[in-house]
């Protein structure tokens, strides 16, 4: 039998082991350290910063000291139509782009057994390798009216004689966003590429067996498995999309006449051009608040998607 004195020892004991359970690691935080750092000084500060500039008159070359006037400039903004127009330009683009990466993404085809397989995915994120200026530049010179490599062919192929594209106001927005998809499509590529790699090979040939064709055997047994990367990778892009440029910039800056300027070259332009920091900023809290809605909706669906699993 236990005595009494051992039952108290144990005890006394298990509170302090408790204690060293629920105590906290601070090995850990040094760990983290390195990484949180960074994003703290790059990224979490930068974006308060430009939260605080919102709500003030900044500008740039003024002597005035900068003062606190609330929502003044978001009052402003409400009534900008050009900001607007931006938006719905940023909201066609970023849809634009991202529904065909995903509609024209080569991962099925890659996902075969193929002759010369490696050096089709090779070059299919040779696109991804390249900074985003230098795919703006090559596109310039591909849609360039007197030499262009796209002009040409269709001069020989007898279907003009020549087109401005990105200074043409009804194609400059569709030449930019056939350079996006262009650009964009390796990562989703090889996301799906990776997700249909996952996927179990006894499962298609179980189906197969079964009797049930191409069709049926995407919906039963490659989708299911496909669909969590799909809407991640899809997401991702939208926001990456919204968010986008360098590329816009180096390709057609906004032109011709506001075709094609995103939210946030015309940010870029209040802040820089015109040095109304203030109003720049609170242009970027818009956008984030979009960017924050874009991502709970994501993760709602996302739990949504894994209760019902």
């Amino acid at each position: 039998m236990t005595s009494v004195t051992e039952v108290r020892r144990q005890s006394s004991r298990a509170p302090s082991r408790d204690r060293r359970r629920r105590a906290p690691d601070h090995a850990a935080w040094f760990l983290v350290l390195p990484a949180l750092i960074p994003i703290l000084v790059l990224s979490v500060g930068p974006l308060l910063y430009g939260v605080l500039l919102a709500f003030t008159d900044s500008q740039s070359g003024r002597t005035a000291p900068t003062q606190w006037i609330g929502g003044l400039n978001f009052r402003d903004l409400l009534h900008d139509t050009l900001f607007w127009e931006s938006f719905r330009i940023g909201l066609v683009w970023a849809v634009g782009v991202t529904v065909p990466q995903f509609l024209l993404a080569l991962a099925l085809l890659l996902n075969q057994d193929l002759r010369l397989r490696w050096l089709a995915r090779a070059l299919a994120i040779v696109p991804w390798a390249m900074p985003e200026v230098v795919v703006g530049i090559m596109w310039r010179i591909v849609y360039n009216p007197d030499a262009g490599i796209l002009n040409e062919t269709l001069h020989d192929l007898g279907l003009g004689n020549g087109r401005d594209w990105l200074s043409s106001l009804t194609t400059a927005l569709p030449a930019v966003i056939v350079v996006g998809v262009w650009a964009g499509m390796p990562q989703t590529t090889v996301a799906l590429l990776a997700g249909l790699q996952n996927t179990p090979r006894e499962l298609h040939e179980a189906a197969a067996v079964d009797g049930a064709g191409a069709w049926r055997r995407f919906r039963t047994v490659t989708w299911p498995a496909l669909r969590p990367v799909a809407l991640a990778i899809t997401a991702l892009n939208l926001i990456w999309n919204f968010n986008s440029f360098a590329l816009v910039y180096v390709l057609t800056n906004g032109g011709p006449g506001g075709r094609t300027r995103l939210p946030m070259l015309f940010a870029y332009e209040e802040a820089f051009r015109y040095g109304q920091f203030g109003y720049a900023a609170a242009m970027g809290c818009v956008m984030v608040a979009v960017i924050s809605v874009l991502l709970a909706v994501f993760l709602v669906g996302r739990i949504k998607g894994g209760d019902e699993s």
